[in-house]
């Protein structure tokens, strides 16, 4: 844990390996599937949360990015605690009570509604309930696949869920458009909740994690050594910077994107629900080629190439004003998420593979604070500027930044090698 230099700590990929015999087979797919059901009921629900505020509350072009921001804001309160809990307390437990606290909080939205008693306040709270169990969820996800998968099959898997995590978001706006014409935004979220409902069922027939030995350390403290481990890192850290100006460009692209498209170009719930699929579309043929086009370029080429190509793509969405050219904000939604989701498999992979085991959890979630925390800002700062400036004006500033990330990466060393490592 007090390891901080990092000529002392890099690990090969098979230095990873448990003195346990691996899970069988099994349990990844039901892992894999747990993930799966809750995906692709959230991907519902981002179509189905900002149309209840902008169609069923008639939320202010304000309110709808603090709508967006208050699902994002718990990864700055709570992804470096998350490290520590995720460590310490018995991982399949808190996946399953988790699950449920997202059931709840989703479902009380129809319930509401029925009831004659939905406000904008209800959604905000439901919102940051929702997210604050997603920041845990997500922190203990990441560090409980290394314990099933062996080091060697780690990039396959990685791009294994990411697919399809890429095929839930491309199916999951369209379903969530035809919901929405069919039952209305609020009757929608029924099926996120019922997602949830059944991921707590699949997760709890997993083998529990137990927790690993208690240290008299401190809370502080241990978040302060993952913290310290990856600020060291010749590598960690230019890929958290990256991943952090790539995802304040993307929070501020989702708050953006159904205020536009309803208000200003005017689509129907299932047209957005169309575009919006794009994205899933980007995302899925990015996953599939990630692992060959990282063997075959190297991985530090292959994310600045992939990226830099998504943020020149990403013009193409302000070029989109009304429904009949919609295509163009699906094409470069499209190719930028093709290049975030290389970038995301890649660098995720090689935090699994090259952090020692007793740190993993805490450099999870040291990366995910900083980078994740930028999403409510980029929420927030896209928000601001559609009230000031326009909605059109913010979607074109937002669209040029797409190409700072990699930029960036071409200005530090590990961006102008051929690999990370």
């Amino acid at each position: 844990m007090s390891e901080t230099n990092e000529t002392a700590t890099v690990r090969k990929p098979d230095s990873r390996t448990t003195p346990h015999a691996a899970p069988p087979p099994a349990v990844f797919w039901r892992y894999w599937a747990a993930a799966t059901v809750s995906d692709a009921g959230t991907a519902v629900t981002a179509l189905a949360l900002p149309l209840i505020a902008l169609t069923v509350l008639d939320a202010t072009a304000l309110q709808a990015a603090l709508l967006a921001a208050a699902g994002q804001v718990s990864w700055l309160l709570l992804s470096l605690p998350a490290g520590v809990i995720a460590q310490r307390v018995p991982l399949r437990r808190l996946q399953v009570v988790l699950d449920v606290v997202r059931f709840v909080a989703v479902g009380s939205l129809p319930l509401a509604w029925w009831l004659d008693r939905l406000s904008y306040p209800h959604l905000l709270l439901a919102a940051l309930v929702t997210g604050a169990a997603t920041v845990l969820f997500d922190i203990g996800n990441s560090t409980f696949l290394p314990a099933v998968v062996p080091a060697r099959q780690l990039a396959d898997r990685n791009s294994l869920i990411s697919g399809t995590h890429a095929v839930t978001e491309t199916a999951g706006p369209s379903a969530g458009g035809l919901l929405v014409h069919a039952a209305g935004p609020v009757g929608a979220l029924l099926v996120d909740a019922a997602s949830y409902l059944l991921s707590a069922v699949l997760l709890r027939t997993l083998p529990e994690r137990r927790p690993g030995a208690r240290t008299a350390d401190s809370a502080f403290k241990l978040m302060r050594e993952g913290w310290t481990y990856v600020t060291r890192h010749p590598v960690m850290l230019p890929c958290m910077l990256w991943a952090t100006t790539t995802n304040f460009v993307c929070a501020a692209l989702v708050a953006l994107t159904p205020l536009y498209l309803v208000r200003d170009a005017g689509l129907t719930p299932v047209q957005l629900g169309l575009v919006l699929a794009a994205d899933g579309v980007g995302s899925l043929v990015g996953a599939a080629v990630a692992v060959r086009l990282t063997r075959r370029f190297g991985t530090a080429r292959a994310i600045v190439a992939a990226t830099l190509a998504g943020g020149m793509a990403a013009l193409l969405v302000p070029l989109t004003t009304s429904a009949g050219d919609a295509y163009w904000f699906a094409l470069g939604n499209a190719g930028f998420a093709f290049g975030v989701v290389i970038g995301s498999i890649t660098t995720r992979t090689h935090r699994q593979t090259q952090s020692p085991p007793e740190l993993l959890s805490r450099v999870m979630a040291t990366v995910r604070f900083v980078s994740w925390g930028a999403q409510p800002l980029g929420a927030l700062g896209a928000g601001l500027l559609a009230t000031y400036a326009g909605t059109h004006a913010a979607l074109w500033t937002v669209c040029a930044a797409a190409i700072l990330p990699p930029l960036y990466l071409l200005t530090v060393p590990v961006g102008r090698r051929r690999n990370l490592v």
